[in-house]
């Protein structure tokens, strides 16, 4: 078995390097990077939504990259561009230089994402696409939670320090990938403007929406929203990469057995319930928020992969494709909202935690909406692409 699930191990290396390590280790960073005087708290903010700028970008131009470069190499471009950037971060050469390099760190990730998880279910046996799915969705978690880990431990030789130690991560990373990486072709048509398809997408970037908070916001939160500092806003961290994995590896179970628009309605329900504890007041709350926010981030990207690959057979790379371009679009637009209001706001984590908490309840609204319709293809088994 876990031979046949070499190609997702791949992949899920691939999450974590450019999502899980150069997009979101910018998360317990954030504190340390404002408290150490290379950005404000504004400017923070603007350098995650650069990133997820890039992350559009990424996703939107992996599609034709792949088609010229062939999937292994796309995802080989993919590393490379993501090593670069975190070196380049370790030098403080001001907001413009930071942003322009957080920028071209999203256009990483966003090329792996894209890629990566139609491709390993492509290269894995049909009985093992939800697994193979969830692992590589998993793959962020895993990023996510060896960020929080070694963070910390960088931080105490000073800021560049830590940026060089998460490239020499992704450099691992990279090397014990490189065998193995997926492929597939990319000869599918993109899917046409179907009114279920349509309705998923909205589903998909409601929830980018909800999540955008935590995904910049949940360690400053903790370091200083609640006073407890940045050890405990990594920790934190740490605890939604770990529940992250979980999600995404159980998420794909249960999508097996009972079919994905149930469980994108519970999973959605435990994202709602994540932002709505944030919103208290109670310090410690905010450690079931980070639990139940991470389980439902890579839990709802995985069963959105599943629903892509019932609905859309031959053509779920393709939906996958534009389900990612839609997070991405909803989630660079925010991004530069929720900087705005949270620097207009003196800081506010209330408000910016509050438009993720109503964001999720529409995506839960939407969900259920989407659960009661027919979908336009029934489940098959099918080539991804």
């Amino acid at each position: 078995m876990l031979h046949s699930l070499r190609p997702a191990l791949a992949g899920a290396a691939a999450t974590a390097a450019g999502n899980g390590l150069a997009r979101f280790a910018f998360v317990p960073l954030f504190p340390a990077m404002v408290g150490a005087g290379w950005v404000d708290g504004g400017e923070a903010g603007a350098l995650g939504a650069a990133t997820l700028l890039g992350y559009l970008i990424g996703v939107l131009s992996g599609r034709a990259a792949g088609r010229r470069l062939g999937v292994p190499r796309l995802l080989d471009t993919g590393m490379a561009i993501t090593l670069l950037t975190l070196l380049a971060c370790a030098w403080n050469g001001g907001f413009a230089w930071l942003a322009f390099w957080r920028t071209l760190a999203g256009i990483g990730g966003g090329l792996l994402m894209a890629l990566a998880g139609p491709a390993s279910q492509a290269s894995v046996p049909a009985d093992r696409r939800g697994l193979a799915g969830g692992v590589v969705i998993a793959g962020v978690g895993i990023g996510v939670g060896l960020g929080a880990v070694f963070v910390p431990i960088f931080l105490s030789a000073g800021i560049p320090a830590t940026w060089l130690g998460l490239a020499v991560i992704v450099l691992l990373l990279w090397a014990l990938a490189h065998r193995h990486w997926p492929d597939m072709a990319l000869t599918g048509a993109a899917v046409g403007p179907a009114p279920q398809a349509r309705l998923l997408l909205l589903t998909y970037g409601l929830h980018a929406a909800g999540m955008l908070a935590p995904m910049v916001y949940l360690a400053d939160l903790a370091a200083r929203g609640h006073g407890l500092g940045i050890g405990i806003g990594a920790a934190l961290w740490l605890v939604f990469g770990l529940a992250g994995i979980a999600g995404g590896i159980l998420s794909g179970r249960v999508t097996d057995r009972l079919g994905g628009r149930p469980t994108l309605v519970l999973w959605l329900a435990i994202q709602s319930l994540a932002l709505g504890l944030t919103l208290l007041p109670a310090a410690w709350l905010v450690l079931p928020a980070a639990a139940a926010a991470g389980f439902a981030a890579m839990g709802v990207t995985t069963v959105t992969l599943t629903v892509a690959r019932e609905w859309a057979g031959p053509g779920a790379g393709a939906l996958w494709v534009h389900a990612t371009a839609v997070f991405a679009v909803v989630q660079t637009l925010l991004g530069f909202a929720l900087a705005a209001l949270f620097a207009a706001t003196g800081e506010s984590h209330a408000a910016v935690f509050g438009c993720g908490f109503l964001a999720s309840l529409a995506g839960l609204i939407a969900a259920e909406a989407l659960r009661r319709t027919r979908p336009p293809l029934s489940r098959r088994e099918d080539n991804l692409l």
